[in-house]
This record gives structure tokens, sequence and C-alpha cells, in this order.
């Protein structure tokens, strides 16, 4: 075993490359390679890091109990003790570490069982830079940080109900505003992961509300509903003349953020080449706008979302790897609303004060009857469901108190089914029958509509194209019908 005096009298760190943190970065090396111990450890000496070395998984696990570590390197394959007998140990003993495994036969089925084991990255000997191992170390010990410092946050989000405008006291909206508090002061990317409807956005802006950057301007981009050929400029801007129809320069929506946030949601339906240019944002804070021969400096930072499997879309060839390590340093997951239902009652009531006040209506309470359809429902669109039910009420309630009656009766299983009864005209509200035929039917054709589409993107994880082929509709048509029904913002 040595330590950093041992392995040489390293440059002095350049300062662009200085770890972030109060204190320098504990990692240790372990390798049955003298030559890539000492390189390895000479390359992260050179950023200001403390090393240590030891030369096979017996001797790192000694070092493990004694001393304290941000980032432990180790090699895949060594003699005795091997990575995967190290990475054991570590998550049977709770030593708090981030593990990057090291190989020279990298496969997929290797890789993913790293990961399973609680490895946060996977390198390929030799390394294709240095700057790879330094990115790689530098955000494992990052996310080890952050997952410490919200940890100290435990006894404040106790008596929280809510983190801006997401609502909620359960035990898993509570490791939601836990993990949001903790990273929302620092520069850190986050990625939240989460059905549709589950607040993600809303979860995005209360980061951006609490953190450093809360007074400039937070930018919402929903990646999905930009197509594809005008994404690039979107984003990134372009000069005048850079395609046909370019007729003046124009600013991308990373320099309408800068300064501030900026919220990529589905970040999954990037195309390849934006996915280069994001990537390039988050390494150097540059873009490059479509035509120009320059690049432009942005401080921007970014917080992504993805209702999709992205490590799926690694293996499919579909997302880039070494971008989605750059977006997940630290991963938020949104609970769907059916393994959170203790929250029902008080998001209603939410949305009950939000709405009545809205529509100007004296309405004070929920009926006990109209609770129980409320909680026993399954929600499949999540929170935004429950929301478009509860205005429904309102517009329907004749009262001063929601009944099963004003909710929305469509048979669907994504609204709440409120009558059981063999009379078809039992359920609907009576002020339905107080409407002219034509408008009636209308009402119920938009119902229809709404629920239909909402159904397929569901099915479909929230993919159009997909929808759009169970729907028998082409992409374009399935996008603006789900548009005019509100299930699809017309805006991204």
């Amino acid at each position: 075993m040595s330590v950093s005096t041992a392995v040489g009298t390293p440059p002095p760190p350049p300062p662009q490359e200085a770890p972030r943190g109060d204190r320098a970065v504990d990692v240790l090396i372990v390798d049955d390679e003298p030559t890539l111990r000492r390189n390895v450890a000479r390359l992260l000496l050179a950023r200001g890091m403390h090393v240590v070395t030891a030369s096979d998984g017996a001797q790192a696990i000694d070092v493990l109990n004694s001393q304290t570590f941000d980032v432990a390197l180790v090699d895949l394959m060594m003699p005795n003790v091997g990575g995967l007998e190290l990475l054991e140990h570590v998550k049977t003993s709770g030593l708090n570490v981030e593990m990057i495994v090291m190989t020279a036969f990298g496969d997929v089925e290797t890789a993913v069982r790293t990961v399973r084991l609680g490895a946060f990255h996977f390198l390929t000997k030799p390394f294709r830079s240095n700057d790879e191992v330094v990115v790689s170390v530098q955000k494992a010990a990052e996310h080890r940080r952050l997952v410490s410092r919200t940890e100290l946050l435990e006894r404040r989000l106790e008596q929280a109900e809510g983190f801006g405008e997401l609502v909620g006291s359960s035990s898993r909206m509570r490791e939601v505003y836990r993990l949001a508090l903790g990273v929302a002061p620092t520069e850190t990317t986050a990625l939240i992961l989460g059905e549709s409807g589950t607040g993600k956005e809303l979860t995005a802006r209360a980061i951006h509300k609490h953190s450093r950057r809360r007074d400039a301007p937070f930018v919402a981009v929903n990646c999905s509903a930009i197509p594809v050929d005008l994404v690039e400029s979107e984003l990134f801007g372009h000069v005048r003349g850079a395609f046909s129809g370019a007729t003046a320069t124009r600013e991308g929506l990373f320099e309408s953020a800068n300064g501030g946030t900026i919220f990529l949601d589905e970040v999954g339906d990037l195309p390849p080449l934006a996915q280069v240019k994001l990537l390039r944002v988050l390494q150097q804070g540059e873009i490059k706008p479509v035509g120009a021969n320059e690049t432009r400096v942005v401080d921007v930072r970014v917080v992504a979302a993805t209702n999709v499997d992205l490590a799926q879309q690694i293996e499919q060839g579909r997302f880039r790897e070494d971008l989605f390590y750059r977006l997940n340093v630290v991963a938020i997951e949104l609970p769907p609303l059916r393994e959170r239902k203790q929250d029902i009652p008080v998001l209603a009531y939410h949305f009950l004060r939000k709405h009545a006040a809205r529509a100007r209506r004296e309405i004070r309470t929920i009926a006990a009857d109209a609770m129980r359809v409320l909680e026993n429902f399954s929600w499949p669109g999540n929170v935004r469901e429950l929301e478009n039910a509860i205005e429904h009420a309102v517009v329907f309630c004749a009262g001063d108190a929601l009944t099963p009656a004003d909710l929305p009766l469509t048979r669907s299983s994504l609204v709440p089914q409120v009558a059981d009864t063999s009379d078809p005209a039992d359920g609907f509200p009576e002020s339905a029958f107080d409407l002219p035929f034509r408008e009636a039917k209308q009402r119920a054709l938009e119902a229809f509509e709404s629920a239909y589409l909402s159904k397929q993107l569901a099915r479909a994880c929230g993919n159009v194209s997909e929808a759009a082929r169970t729907a028998g509709l082409d992409r374009s048509n399935f996008r603006r019908v789900a548009k005019r029904a509100g299930v699809i913002p017309s805006k991204g």
C-alpha cells in the first residue's frame, strides 16, 4: 500500500480542474498493475486529489476499514480478492464510498452486474482519455458528497408537507424533497425520473427556486414536442441564412436561460446530433448556433427529466452513454400516485382550493363518498389526472361540497367510475341534462378523446409514435388531436 507522498511530487493542480467542495477528493486506487496504479495516481494528484493505492482487494478491504474515501477505482480482475468481491464487501458492510470499476474485458453483462452491486461507473482499459478518468472520479465524489449533505436535511423535511408546488407528506415524497433540497444549492445536473403526470417540471422549478439562480430565468423545454429538424435551432439558436427560412439571427433557449436553469423534459427524445451538442454544453459550457463558425459561452444549470428507461435507450443505440452519466449525477425518482395514496386527500383539497378560487365558486369540502372514490382509484395519469378530475368536479358542482356525481364519469380506466348501475342515465351530473343535446354530446366527445388519447400514451410509456400506431393514426394527426384535447401541451 502507498499514499500520495510515495508516488512522487505532483505538479500544482490546474485551478480549472480542481474538484468542487470544501476539501480535496479522497481516492483509493486498487489494481495489481504497478504501472497503472502509478499513472492514475499521478493523474489524480495533479488535479489536487488525495490518493492511496492498494495492490489487491484484500489490501483494499483493510484500507477501507480504517480510512474514509470518497471514491475507489477498482480493477475487476485481481488475484486473491477481485473487484466483484470487493464490491460485495463494500455493499454488505455499508461503507460509504462510490466505486468505479476498471477492466480490460468490458462487456455489457459484466457492466450490468457491477452496477447492480452498487458500482457508480464502469471504465474499460485502456482508457479513452485522461479526462474520462478524472471526470468519472469527480462526478462520483460529487454524488457521494451530495448524498451525505442531504442526510442532514431529514429533521427539516419531517415538518415539510410540500416543496414548491409539490404537495404530499408520504415517505416517498419526503425522499423527493430530501434529494431536491440537497441538490438545489449546488450547480450539479439532476435527472428527474417518473411517469407522466407525476410532477417532474414542478420538481425542476422547485430546485431552481431553492438555488442561487432563483432570480434568473427558468426555461422549460419539452424535447419531444420540437420537430426533429428544428431541435438544434430551438435549443442552440441559428444565424441568418443558416437554412431556408432563417431570415434573421435568433438566439436559442440555452441563451434565453443564460444565468438561470433550463429544464429539458423528455430528454431521451433528443436526436443524436443534439445529444452531442448538449454534451458539449455540460462539459465546456459552450454552444454553437446552427450555421455559426464560432462557439458562445453560456452559464446554464441543466435539469433533465424522462419517463423512459434511458439504460434501455443506451443499449438500443438511441441515447449516448457519456451524456447519460453527465445528466445522471443526482437522480430523483417521483413515485406514481398509486404508490402514495395517503397523499390523495391533501392533494384533492389543494386542487379544490386552487380551482374553486379560479372559478370563483364557494366550494369548501369534498363529501366522504367522493373522497372514497378518489382514494380507491388507481390514477394511471397520476397527479395531473387527479387535478383534472377535481377541476371537472368544480365546474359541475351545484353545492358547497364535491360529490361523486360531480366527478368525471367516463367508463375509461383513466377517470373515476363513480356509479355502478344499470341505468345509463345514472352517474351523469344533473347539470348535463340542462344543456342542449349538441353541446352535451360535444362535451362527452371531448371527455372521450382526452381519456382515450391519455390511455394510449400511458400504455406507450409516453412514446407518441407508439401511441399513434396503437390508435391507428399517423403521428402528426395523433399529436394534433392530443394537443386539442390538452393531453399534450401545445407548447414545449
